[in-house]
């Protein structure tokens, strides 16, 4: 357990959880992209994940990650302030570093909030709410941005969320022990795509269903 509690053991806990993270977002965005292809492909697929055993299953597994990557970070981030030397603010921190790199605590917290919102209104209402009759889970998901309101936290939110990934994409393989001069260019450039396709495809499906009708 020592390893674990310490600075390069919380690291890699950190990057674990992220990678996986990661992984599922591609997952996730990937079903709901089946809204825009028709509301039958969305609801089977939508169907086949709360019946699979497999997938159920998976659920506790990616609650532990958001628990671990949440908890792991704060705890990371209170311990890089209490070490910073009190010269830091002459090291001219915005000019030797990226702001998605300074705020992830702060694109991080912002994101749970958004995620305790997104879990209300779609989880909690498909696992344990009664649907209205007749609705389906593609009428629940796309109906919310009927409210522009709603889409434009939504939207909002997946900005903050590719600024976060852009700097978390390329710092959790280097906690990994991922860290080349030849390899770490080409991966940091592959985390800038990734967290580009991940804002402006979750955005898209907002916007598309704001302003289709």
């Amino acid at each position: 357990m020592g390893f674990f509690t310490s600075s390069i053991g919380r690291k890699i806990v950190m990057s674990l959880t992220g990678l996986f993270l990661i992984t599922f977002l591609i997952v996730h965005l990937g079903v709901n992209l089946l809204t825009l292809v028709s509301a039958e492909l969305f609801n089977e697929a939508s169907h086949f994940m709360a019946t699979n055993p497999l997938i159920q299953a998976m659920q506790y597994v990616l609650a532990l990650g958001f628990v671990l990557h949440i908890s792991q970070g704060i705890i990371l981030q209170i311990r890089n302030k209490q070490a910073r030397p009190q010269n830091y603010a002459m090291n001219k921190p915005a000019t030797n570093s990226s702001w998605s790199s300074r705020s992830m605590i702060l694109t991080g917290l912002l994101i749970l909030l958004f995620l305790i919102l997104h879990l209300k209104d779609y989880f909690w209402v498909m696992k344990f709410g009664e649907m209205p009759a007749g609705q389906t889970d593609y009428d629940l998901v796309t109906g919310l941005f009927q409210n522009k309101l709603y889409t434009l936290i939504y939207v909002a939110s997946f900005i903050l969320l590719g600024f976060h990934l852009d700097h978390g994409f390329q710092s959790a393989f280097q906690s990994a022990g991922v860290n080349h001069r030849k390899y770490t260019p080409m991966i940091r450039k592959i985390g800038r795509v990734y967290s580009l396709l991940m804002a402006l495809g979750f955005s898209l499906i907002a916007l598309y269903f704001s302003f289709a009708n």
